[in-house]
């Protein structure tokens, strides 16, 4: 079965490009597309894609919101933040709100397609050469508020503890593999078991427990 996908972007452009891309690609297909966030909550309701392509400016209800109603919802679609990092500092609101990705449009039309295919496969993925970015943001938006206390990662071992630190500042399971002289089936296994143990939805919540465990900092 094809991977099952909902574009939801305000650029028809944007759309396009995509839909013509998977259309000559054999296990991606476009089933909906959105201009809004209010449309892709109700494409999403009711034609159950695998993965929801979802930008964050878009009139009306957000990519953020659309993507906490999708994630709240009783559905398993999985949902991918494809937008212009540099103009928009509220990124991390929409991982926080359950997205499993994060892209930049500007990246290789092959490479936003095979996220799709990580996502949609159970992983998550956000670009490596963001997420220090993404934590700057993440900082500075949080700045103002009340401190939060440090989560609790007593549970985990020190190795687990190593390979947490690695994912926070974006490293891949093989660049992780590569550092700490482990495979990257071993690594997989590392990550697995700190998903469990912290009760993480996937890899873009594991970069802000790290964050949050003080783990890494913006300039880390």
């Amino acid at each position: 079965m094809p991977v099952r996908v909902v574009l939801a972007d305000d650029q028809q452009l944007i759309r396009t490009a995509l839909r013509m891309v998977i259309a000559d690609i054999e296990d991606v297909e476009v089933v909906g597309e959105a201009a809004d966030g209010e449309e892709a909550v109700t494409h999403t309701e009711e034609l159950r894609p695998d993965v929801v392509v979802m930008d964050i400016r878009m009139p009306g209800v957000d990519g953020i919101e659309a993507t906490r109603r999708i994630t709240a919802g009783p559905g398993e679609s999985r949902i991918v933040v494809l937008t212009t990092f540099d103009d928009d500092d509220h990124v991390y609101g929409a991982l926080r709100a359950g997205a499993s990705g994060f892209l930049v449009k500007d990246m290789a039309l092959d490479d936003i397609i095979g996220a799709i295919r990580v996502v949609a496969a159970g992983d998550a993925l956000i670009a490596p050469s963001v997420t220090r970015r993404l934590i700057r943001d993440f900082t500075s938006a949080r700045s103002s508020e009340p401190a939060r206390p440090r989560r609790d990662l007593t549970a985990i071992t020190d190795r687990e503890r190593e390979v947490l630190t690695l994912v926070g500042t974006g490293l891949s399971n093989a660049e992780i593999a590569e550092q700490l002289f482990i495979s990257v089936a071993t690594a997989k296994t590392y990550l697995t078991r700190l998903l469990s143990k912290l009760d993480a939805r996937d890899r873009v919540q594991l970069v802000i427990i790290a964050y949050e465990a003080g783990l890494v900092s913006a300039n880390r």
